[in-house]
């Protein structure tokens, strides 16, 4: 059997495509996730590794702000039932550089209030766009003593806020991770 050639040159355009915006290809990585809970709040600190894609450099320091949007949410496992989600809080947080000051500066755009941060270095900008510490998700008290829950994590990073989709991603104005799992928990505590 022939196979007509727009048919073989699109479903190799599609293998090409699906093996680069494989696993193995996102520069982001979700790191250090943990979650406490504690006797009044379910508290989650998260770091991304590589918030700031290679192919990010130059547009920043040319003056087009970065986005890093963190979403997390928090599950009560069921067995032989669909998973339940109790909370979901999404974190977006801008680095913008100021080229006449030569200042970067990382502001909170959603799901967070905190003063903006402003540094000389790079590195800096990049730690607190890329870290999430102590994330109050949901008081414990609402919690069952004997379920078991996990939080999911998920981070994108944009130029200039645009929208993570395919195109920008292979265009590398976008970049995303996997979701990443926690283990399970429980409020109760056992000996």
């Amino acid at each position: 059997m022939r196979v007509p050639p727009p048919v073989l040159s699109l479903s190799l355009t599609v293998l090409l495509v699906a093996g680069t915006i494989g696993p193995g290809s996102a520069e982001l990585t979700i790191s250090n996730l943990s979650v406490y809970l504690n006797d009044s709040d379910v508290t989650v600190q998260v770091a991304v590794l590589g918030a700031i894609p290679p192919g990010f450099t130059e547009s920043i320091k040319s003056g087009i702000p970065t986005n890093v949007r963190f979403t997390v949410e928090l599950w009560q496992y069921r067995r032989l039932w669909p998973d339940r989600l109790l909370k979901a809080r999404m974190i977006e947080r801008q680095l913008l550089y100021n080229v006449l000051t030569k200042e970067f500066k990382v502001a909170s755009l959603s799901g967070e209030t905190r003063e903006p941060y402003t540094s000389r270095e790079l590195r800096d900008a990049q730690r607190v766009l890329s870290e999430l510490r102590g994330l109050k998700l949901l008081p414990a008290t609402e919690l069952q003593p004997t379920a078991l829950f996990y939080v999911r994590v998920h981070a994108e990073a944009a130029l200039n806020g645009r929208a993570n989709t395919l195109l920008t991603r292979l265009s590398g104005e976008a970049d995303e991770t996997p979701w990443v799992t926690s283990s399970l928990l429980t409020v109760s505590r056992t000996q």
